[in-house]
């Protein structure tokens, strides 16, 4: 069996949520009876570990700006967490293919969706209310955790929804880019605005 579609189906999902999918595979493994999760991502402090680490994100990720900066903290964690996956996915099934490129597809599909999710929560700050992050996130997460179980049982079927979620989101990333832009230019013009309003008082006064 080839672990391919594991492999990158599992780096993507890191690069949304690493914690989560260490715990998930984990779980799966020890718990679940799939025999293509490596055993020590079943070890019970692997779990613990990630299951604490999966429940800060989970709070963190909801809160507007907060979530930029954490997402700005993991930009080199999830795509390193996607190759450590990866390689460990690979020489769990020996022959199938080599650690090294398993870590090279598992790094780099988990950056690309990293910077995707990134992009797209920027553009989701640019609204005034928090609703809009709290529904990114969850369905962040709804995603994350089916397309990892369904690459345990139905790989193939996972890494096709895994790589259309990747160019949809890089396509609204494209979208995304002129809404942060003008979102920063307000900033700036406003900037602008209370500086020249000080002045005048300044003088004024």
């Amino acid at each position: 069996m080839t672990i391919v579609p594991l492999v990158f189906t599992s780096g993507w999902a890191s690069g949304i949520n690493a914690y989560g999918v260490v715990m998930l595979l984990g779980l799966l493994g020890r718990f679940g009876g799939a025999t293509a999760v490596p055993p020590v991502l079943e070890r019970t402090d692997v779990l613990i570990a990630a299951s604490v680490l999966f429940l800060c994100e989970a709070v963190l990720d909801k809160i507007p700006y907060v979530d930029t900066v954490w997402d700005g903290v993991h930009t080199f964690i999830r795509p390193i967490a996607g190759a450590t996956v990866a390689a460990l996915l690979a020489s769990h099934h020996p022959g199938s293919l080599g650690e090294v490129a398993a870590g090279a597809i598992g790094g780099v599909s988990a950056l690309l969706s990293h910077a995707v999710k990134a992009s797209l929560r920027m553009a989701v700050n640019t609204s005034p209310e928090p609703a809009s992050n709290i529904a990114v996130s969850v369905l962040e997460d709804l995603a994350v955790a089916g397309l990892v179980t369904l690459a345990i049982f139905h790989p193939w079927a996972a890494a096709s929804a895994a790589a259309a979620l990747l160019v949809l989101g890089l396509v609204l990333v494209a979208f995304a880019v002129s809404r942060i832009r003008r979102f920063l230019a307000r900033r700036r013009e406003r900037a602008a605005a209370r500086s020249t309003a000080r002045a005048l008082r300044a003088v004024n006064g």
